[in-house]
């Protein structure tokens, strides 16, 4: 049997905005892929293109914050903003594998 505690907790996340994560976690992906495509392009190397990333993710972060989210990312997330924030590690790769591939076709030597 759930405590009250966690009843309440339960209640405080509605069903709806969690279906829309879906949408969300998609937004996150192909951010990835844009700034790994522009690192890439820009002929990023080391801390810089990881920099890119991580501007790209606090970007898409805030846009989802305050578009998707309403500015309560509590309803739609148990973690609230630091889910939002976490680029993920499907991401993470996501990025490096599309920067090396642009790299590699945009800096043939």
């Amino acid at each position: 049997m759930a405590t009250p505690s966690e009843a309440i907790a339960a209640q405080k996340i509605y069903p709806p905005n969690v279906l829309s994560n879906s949408s969300i976690s998609t937004t996150k992906f192909i951010s990835a892929c844009f700034a790994g495509a522009a690192a890439g392009i820009l002929g990023l190397q080391n801390w810089a293109g990881f920099v890119l990333f991580l501007a790209s993710t606090l970007l898409t972060a805030g846009v989802v914050h305050a578009v998707n989210c309403k500015g309560k990312p509590g309803k739609y997330f148990q973690a609230g903003v630091l889910e939002l924030v976490n680029p993920g590690q499907d991401n993470a790769f996501t990025f490096v594998l599309v920067w090396t591939l642009f790299y590699g076709a945009c800096r043939p030597e």
